[in-house]
């Protein structure tokens, strides 16, 4: 009986093998995952940058919208916009505040969040995932090196 078992697992195995991706010499392995880096600046936004994509997904942070509370309007940038660093890319306004939203990093915005026109509280329920603001397709990703761990970013507010 463990004899079926142990063929039937071997049939179905998947070869690792190794595929070269473009002209770098990276290599991926069939059937993992990218590497998605979670990158946060000091004005509270937050970029999910995908490796393989190369595009990142831009938010605000959990304490951001703890900060701002209830919000009431989004303003989203225009699809197609090529922005650098530290452009105003949209606005966050809520009952306590109103609060601009700058590019964590360099590119072209690629996709907006339409929700949030309809929903701007989906930033309250879930900030850092179907409260996400913009994706970007980074123009220069070595900038992400530049912005801060979740520990760095942390450490500039609970001080």
């Amino acid at each position: 009986m463990f004899s079926a078992i142990r063929q039937a697992a071997r049939t179905r195995t998947m070869p690792l093998t190794a595929a070269k991706t473009g002209a770098s010499n990276s290599m991926r392995v069939p059937g993992c995952r990218t590497i998605v880096t979670k990158k946060y600046t000091e004005e509270h936004e937050v970029i999910a940058f995908d490796d393989e994509t190369g595009l990142g997904a831009v938010s605000i942070t959990d304490h951001a919208q703890e900060s701002l509370g209830d919000v009431v309007f989004v303003e989203l940038p225009a699809v197609g916009s090529k922005i650098s660093k530290g452009d105003q890319i949209g606005a966050v306004e809520s009952v306590k505040a109103a609060s601009d939203i700058y590019a964590p990093v360099s590119g072209t915005v690629t996709e907006v969040n339409e929700l949030l026109n309809s929903e701007p509280g989906l930033l309250n329920r879930s900030p850092e995932d179907k409260g996400w603001l913009c994706k970007i397709k980074l123009s220069a990703p070595e900038e992400m090196n530049k912005l801060l761990t979740l520990e760095s970013y942390k450490a500039t507010w609970e001080a």
